[in-house]
């Protein structure tokens, strides 16, 4: 979503459409965000517990806190046709709907193990894997000399990525170490 401004109602509204387009399922999702001041408000907090989105939010005063967007905000900058500088909001949601479509389908992460964020997020990178390791499979049979370390393994994604792990601890609330962090517990938030 690119917008004018930024506050919690466009916030709200955001997680609203995501939720209800990927019909992503209650508990499925952790948020990692910033701590500006829409993504701290009680009313969206209060929605992200409705919607059963765990949240996690960067520590204060910690600007690299967030190495997934950080990223993602160089590599959308390093791209040989950023303008740089947008003419209007027009020319900017255009520009990004066309980066977006590609960086989701076509390119491929190191982080994801060499697949892209749409071939994880479809699952359809299980028969991609598949594929592979049939091809390794085919070549160490053929030469298992030229693989010192043995047979070839497709090298899968991760199942979580987590950049400040949150975890139950024995009594079933949630234990998050950061010093003045929001944590959910069974409850709700808590400062």
């Amino acid at each position: 979503m690119l917008s004018h401004k930024e506050n919690r109602a466009l916030a709200k509204q955001l997680m609203d459409e995501s939720v209800g387009r990927y019909q992503i399922a209650p508990g499925q999702l952790t948020l990692h965000q910033d701590r500006g001041s829409p993504m701290t408000a009680h009313g969206y907090l209060d929605q992200m517990m409705e919607l059963d989105v765990t949240c996690s939010h960067s520590r204060p005063r910690v600007s690299n806190d967030n190495p997934f967007s950080e990223s993602q905000f160089k590599t959308q900058t390093y791209q040989p046709d950023y303008p740089g500088r947008f003419n209007d909001i027009h020319h900017a949601r255009l520009w990004t709907e066309e980066y977006m479509a590609c960086y989701n389908t076509e390119h491929h992460h190191s982080g994801l193990s060499g697949f892209t964020p749409e071939q994880v997020f479809t699952g359809s990178y299980h028969k991609i894997a598949k594929a592979k390791q049939g091809a390794l499979d085919a070549g160490y049979q053929q030469h298992p000399e030229r693989f010192v370390k043995g047979r070839p393994i497709v090298p899968m994604p991760p199942k979580t990525v987590a950049i400040h792990p949150i975890t139950p601890s024995n009594d079933g609330e949630y234990v998050d170490d950061r010093v003045n962090c929001p944590t959910l517990t069974a409850a709700g938030y808590v400062k």
